[in-house]
């Protein structure tokens, strides 16, 4: 078992090792909160791949590594993110005849503000 103290050493090498072998690759989060510690682990019963840190600051880290790791364990590629071109409004020519689409959820009657139900009061005791 190797600790790498580089996150991007392990990164890299965390996912060439998945690479390597996705059928026997295993990945293991440990987290000890009475230390603050937190140990990755990922092996494929050859070669073992550790990362220790005390540190808060890896956690953003951890959730990129995460989720490069299962979307490649569910065979995903990531979402493009859309071009400026794609996010402007569409713009209209004024033609105000066309019905406009209706939402399939039905409206919903205006109920309480806490939004729940009464709850009956218990019988006294006699």
């Amino acid at each position: 078992m190797v600790y790498i103290a580089s996150w991007q050493e392990f990164q890299e090498a965390a996912e060439s090792l998945y690479a390597k072998s996705p059928n026997k690759t295993r990945y293991c989060v440990k987290w000890r909160s009475s230390e603050g510690k937190l140990v990755l682990k990922i092996t494929d019963d050859t070669t073992c791949i550790k990362f220790k840190t005390y540190s808060s600051i890896f956690l953003n880290r951890f959730e990129s590594l995460n989720l490069s790791l299962m979307q490649k364990m569910q065979n995903r590629r990531p979402e493009p993110t859309p071009s400026p071109a794609i996010l402007k409004a569409p713009q209209h020519d004024g033609d105000s005849t066309k019905p406009r689409a209706t939402s399939p959820i039905p409206p919903q009657p205006a109920g309480p503000a806490s939004g729940g139900v009464k709850k009956k009061k218990p019988k006294k005791k006699k």
